[in-house]
């Protein structure tokens, strides 16, 4: 084979490279075509609200994203907030391949990605296209599989004038709402460069560009979120053993504050020590052991060893059964577990309460 930070946000460190590895695109750019998006979920609302509303702020006359999303409920809830002149509401993915020049799919898992992109295959199949038209470009910044990028492209490639770029993003909800988003890129250069100005600065807040094979993006954003998610796992194992030490993870947490700093420990770190596991609000837990399947099927066939991501995903498998059987009995407090609520797995391991840290031993000084 050639071969996701949530929580309340605080932007990772700027560092030294340049925002945007790409020269402008030749005018009349990207901004006078017509944007296509599906996917109205936990990022790709935000991801949408910001793009359609940069683009009326900065670019009068731009024609209004056109939207598409299962539930049509949150393709009127963004239509009625930012209004008709910005949003406009389309019936079926079908009909985003066919009005829309860029179309961008920002979707939960694997098997939707591909069964919408075959929607857009068959919409287009057959299409007359006119010499000197506008190329297609669809967007995949959904976490998937490195492998289906070469399939979505498989089925593109009949279609004329069609071009894809993968383009997973790092970040939180709450970082996608801010437009902080890190967008990293593959795929056709030209495509790429249109794409990287349609979503700097107006989605995200730096591109990072990995060539033109289709399948890097996708690789990387597993590897990155493998970084996060052994990460938390690590924190997670802390904070139980400082509760059953008697010092208590709080302790414990102002430590990382002092010393490791990073958004995501003190993000999820704060949702852990205050049992903050609601899901609606961050990265559902579905979604996390989607993601860590992944990475633990990248890390076989590479023959890499990631005992640590092994751990999380066995302790994020955990807490969804501790919570299934929660609600099973009527005593669930979130609908939906963020992953955060993988020290569940920890905790329970070690004889305490899984959600509740109120159940623990309080924590006595001692002189």
């Amino acid at each position: 084979m050639s071969v996701h930070i949530h929580g309340s946000y605080s932007p990772m460190g700027s560092g030294t490279h340049s925002p945007m590895p790409f020269s402008r695109p030749a005018t009349p750019g990207p901004h006078q075509c017509t944007i296509g998006w599906a996917g109205l979920g936990a990022m790709g609302y935000f991801m949408a609200r910001n793009l359609a509303r940069y683009r009326a702020t900065h670019h009068p006359g731009s024609t209004p994203v056109v939207v598409y999303n299962r539930t049509t409920s949150k393709c009127e809830k963004l239509q009625k907030e930012l209004g008709d002149d910005k949003i406009r509401i389309a019936q079926t993915p079908g009909d985003l391949a066919l009005e829309c020049d860029v179309i961008i799919t920002n979707l939960a898992n694997d098997e939707v990605v591909k069964s919408v992109y075959k929607e857009y295959a068959k919409a287009l199949a057959g299409v007359d296209v006119k010499p000197g038209a506008k190329p297609k470009i669809f967007v995949e910044t959904s976490t998937i599989y490195p492998t289906l990028a070469g399939e979505l492209d498989t089925m593109l490639t009949s279609i004329p004038h069609t071009h894809l770029v993968t383009c997973p993003v790092f970040g939180p909800p709450a970082a996608a709402d801010q437009a902080q988003l890190v967008c990293v890129m593959s795929g056709d250069y030209r495509s790429k460069k249109e794409v990287a100005y349609l979503l700097v600065p107006a989605v995200g807040r730096k591109v990072i560009d990995l060539g033109g094979n289709l399948e890097k993006a996708p690789t990387f954003k597993l590897i990155g979120n493998s970084l996060i998610l052994s990460s938390l796992e690590i924190l997670a194992e802390s904070f139980t053993l400082a509760e059953k030490a008697g010092i208590g993870a709080p302790t414990l947490y102002n430590l990382v504050k002092d010393m490791m700093p990073a958004p995501p420990l003190l993000n999820y770190g704060a949702k852990m020590i205050h049992d903050q596991f609601d899901g609606s609000k961050g990265f559902a837990i579905d979604g996390g052991i989607k993601d860590s399947a992944h990475i633990r099927r990248l890390s076989t066939e590479l023959d890499a060893p990631m005992p640590a991501l092994d751990a999380a995903h066995r302790n994020l498998l955990t807490a969804r059964a501790l919570h299934t059987a929660q609600v099973a009995r009527g005593e669930h407090k979130f609908d939906v577990l963020d992953w955060s609520s993988l020290i569940a797995g920890t905790r329970v391991a070690a004889g305490l309460d899984g959600f509740d840290s109120a159940m623990h031993s309080k924590v006595v000084p001692e002189d």
